[in-house]
């Protein structure tokens, strides 16, 4: 009898604790073991949605969810579910939900319609989804969109605040890269090229990216022999892997061994 009665307090014990346990804290046990598995395996996506079941209001799974939606290339799954996560925090979520239409969608609008909601929501705090500031991301928008104009004043806007709050060698270097590429368009050599060697500069020289327009300047400058030059070197970096890329999608104006096989031959 008295083993029955220890045993009917022990359940009675753990059901007392379970019931104290708040939905929040139900969620996130499920949720850790969730992110476990493999991302995007059937595994995780199922303990995560379970999670999001017991507490709906539980930002971090709303939002995980729907990142197996995006690299999954699922649109009409991952914008729902990452929209209930904006509801939730709006300030961090809308700059992000801008980056991803911008890396992910190539949606430059919309991305750029994020970046600027971003600044009305902390108009005091520069935000930085992916550790960049939103004014970087424009710049890359605008390139996209090929407007030079916007695209120049918003890389000069993220470099001079860098420089200003942590010096010049604290500025991403693809900042260099992308306006000196907006002024190449815009034939404005002259400013192209100091960009394009800032980027050279802080990448101890190595860059097929900066090397291969430069190249182009100079062929349509008739520097026939610096461009040679230039495109050997050009794809010398791009064979050891000094070249502009991203995990998971194509980069903005990434370029190929095509692309630089192409101009060489060009030139000869």
């Amino acid at each position: 009898m008295e083993r029955l009665l220890k045993l009917f307090l022990s359940i009675v014990l753990v059901f007392s604790v379970q019931s104290c346990d708040s939905k929040r804290e139900r969620a996130e046990a499920v949720y850790k073991r969730a992110i476990h598995y493999p991302q995007g395996s059937m595994m995780s996506i199922n303990g995560i949605k379970r999670a999001t079941e017991i507490d709906s209001t539980y930002q971090q799974a709303v939002y995980e969810l729907s990142v197996a939606y995006l690299k999954r290339g699922l649109p009409h799954k991952w914008k729902p579910q990452y929209n209930k996560a904006v509801l939730l925090d709006s300030v961090e979520r809308i700059p992000w939900r801008g980056y991803l239409y911008l890396w992910f969608y190539r949606d430059y609008e919309n991305a750029i319609a994020d970046f600027d909601a971003s600044d009305t929501l902390t108009p005091k705090f520069i935000d930085a989804p992916q550790g960049h500031s939103v004014d970087y991301w424009r710049g890359i928008c605008y390139l996209g969109l090929k407007d030079y104009k916007n695209s120049i004043a918003y890389f000069d806007k993220y470099i001079n605040t860098e420089i200003e709050e942590s010096g010049e060698d604290w500025v991403e270097v693809t900042a260099f890269l992308y306006r000196g590429i907006a002024y190449y368009e815009t034939e404005k050599y002259e400013q192209a090229l100091l960009n394009f060697d800032k980027q050279l500069q802080y990448s101890r020289n190595r860059s097929a990216d900066a090397k291969y327009y430069k190249a182009q300047i100079f062929k349509n400058q008739y520097k026939t022999e610096d461009a040679k030059a230039l495109i050997e070197e050009a794809i010398n970096d791009y064979d050891i892997g000094y070249y502009n890329h991203r995990p998971y999608v194509e980069t903005l104006r990434q370029i190929y061994p095509e692309d630089l096989e192409a101009l060489k031959l060009e030139l000869q």
